[in-house]
């Protein structure tokens, strides 16, 4: 199973600065290995955000993805206690999930 999901939230005075880190080696099918074999792809297609159940963010990614993409996102109506979730589906269906308490 891939690495545990990355995830911080700082409340401000009216809104949350939310960054998570996806761990996931993001592979586009198109480096070759040492020996000069195509590496597969091997990508995030999917992921998520959610506020104690509720979807925040439902987004979409691809091959032109870094390596364990980092992502920055200010929103409103976080508060302390809120369950924050954190999830994401890749091209080989490995899945991960997270979630954190907002402190």
């Amino acid at each position: 199973m891939a690495d545990q999901i990355k995830i911080r939230a700082h409340l401000q005075a009216d809104y949350a600065e939310l960054r998570v880190l996806l761990q996931h080696p993001m592979e586009t099918g198109q480096r070759k290995d040492e020996k000069g074999q195509i590496v597969p792809a091997h990508f995030i297609q999917t992921f998520s955000i959610t506020v104690n159940g509720k979807a925040l963010i439902d987004g979409q990614l691809n091959t032109s993805i870094a390596k364990n993409p980092l992502f920055g996102f200010r929103t409103r109506g976080i508060k302390a206690g809120d369950r924050l979730a954190v999830s994401w589906q890749d091209n080989k269906g490995e899945q991960r999930s997270d979630e954190i308490v907002v402190a």
